[in-house]
C-alpha cells in the first residue's frame, strides 16, 4: 500500500511544486513506484513535467466530478517509475466547480483506494491555501511534508499549518502525521536563514529534516524545459539535494536508505 504524502503550506513561493515534482522524480529514480498528483488548479506540476493541454486526456477535475475514474487520469512520464495525474483545470468556471466539489473532503481518499496498491508513494502537490483541495489532500494523506523558505512570513505559515493539522485530526483524519519540515531555497550563513532555522528548531525541532534544498538556478531552468532536475542536470546541487531528501524519507519509512548512486551515474551517462 502506498504511503501518501501531501506537500503543503498556506503560502506561495516556498517551493511546494518544485519539491513535489523533484521528490517524486527522485523516489522514482530509487525505483519506488510513485504517483504525483497536482492538487493546484494552476497546474504548475504539469508544466514542470512537460505536459501541455493537448497532451492531457483527463485529470483531477474529471475524477472529482465523476466524469471518469482515477485510473483513466493517470499519465506516464519520462521516468519509468513515475506516473502523474494533472489538475486539468482550464477555465475559471472549471476552477470554481472543482473548488465547490472539493468541499467533500473524502473524494480523493475514496478515489485513491482503487490505485493505492499500484504504488509505493503518492505525492500530492497542494495549493497555497488551507481549504477544499488541500483539505482533500490532507484527509487522504498519511503525512504532510512542509517546505519553507527562510523568512518571517513563512514562519507564520508553519504555525498556521500546524493549527490546521489539529483541525484535520479532529474532523477527518486523526492519524495524519508530519513527514518533516524542509528548508528550501537555502542560503547558509545569512542572518535571515540563521533566525529562521533557530526559530523552527526551538518550536518544531523534532520535525526538522536533516536535508535542505539550496537555492539553485538549475531547478528553475529545469521547470522551463518541462523536466525534473534529475533529467535536466543530474549533477546540479538541486538534483543532488532532492535525491538526498528522497533517501532521508525512504530511510525514515523503511529503516534503511536505498542505493541511489548507481542510478544517478546511469542517468548522467544518458544526458
Amino acid at each position: 500500500m502506498a504511503r501518501i504524502i501531501s506537500v503543503a503550506l498556506p503560502k506561495g513561493g516556498v517551493g511546494k511544486t518544485t519539491t513535489a515534482v523533484n521528490l517524486a522524480a527522485s523516489l522514482a529514480v530509487a525505483e519506488q513506484r510513485t504517483l504525483l498528483i497536482d492538487m493546484d488548479t494552476f497546474g504548475a506540476s504539469a508544466l514542470s513535467l512537460g505536459f501541455t493541454e493537448g497532451s492531457i486526456r483527463a485529470g483531477l477535475y474529471e475524477v472529482f466530478n465523476f466524469i471518469t475514474g482515477i485510473q483513466n487520469a493517470i499519465h506516464r512520464t519520462e521516468l519509468k517509475f513515475l506516473d502523474f495525474i494533472p489538475a486539468n483545470v482550464r477555465s475559471m468556471q472549471m476552477e470554481e466547480r472543482i473548488i465547490r466539489v472539493a468541499d467533500n473532503r473524502g473524494i480523493l481518499r475514496n478515489a485513491l483506494r482503487s490505485v493505492a496498491q499500484q504504488y509505493d508513494y503518492v505525492i500530492l502537490d497542494c495549493p497555497p491555501f488551507l481549504r477544499g483541495l488541500s483539505a482533500n489532500a490532507l484527509t487522504a494523506s498519511d503525512s504532510v511534508l512542509i517546505p519553507i523558505k527562510s523568512g518571517h512570513f513563512a514562519l507564520d505559515a508553519v504555525d498556521r499549518m500546524f493549527k490546521y493539522l489539529e483541525w484535520v485530526r479532529e474532523v477527518s483524519h486523526k492519524a495524519i502525521d508530519v513527514e518533516g519540515i524542509l528548508i528550501t531555497m537555502h542560503e547558509p550563513n545569512t542572518r535571515v536563514t540563521d533566525i529562521t532555522v533557530r526559530e523552527l528548531k526551538a518550536k518544531y525541532g523534532k520535525h526538522m529534516l536533516a536535508t535542505s534544498i539550496p537555492r539553485n538556478t538549475a531547478l528553475c531552468e529545469a521547470s522551463f524545459y518541462g523536466k525534473p532536475a534529475i533529467l535536466y542536470d543530474v549533477n546540479c546541487r538541486g538534483a543532488a539535494a532532492y535525491l538526498k531528501l528522497a533517501r532521508e524519507i525512504l530511510a525514515r519509512n523503511a529503516g534503511h536508505p536505498p542505493a541511489l548512486q548507481p542510478t544517478v551515474i546511469q542517468l548522467s551517462r544518458q544526458a
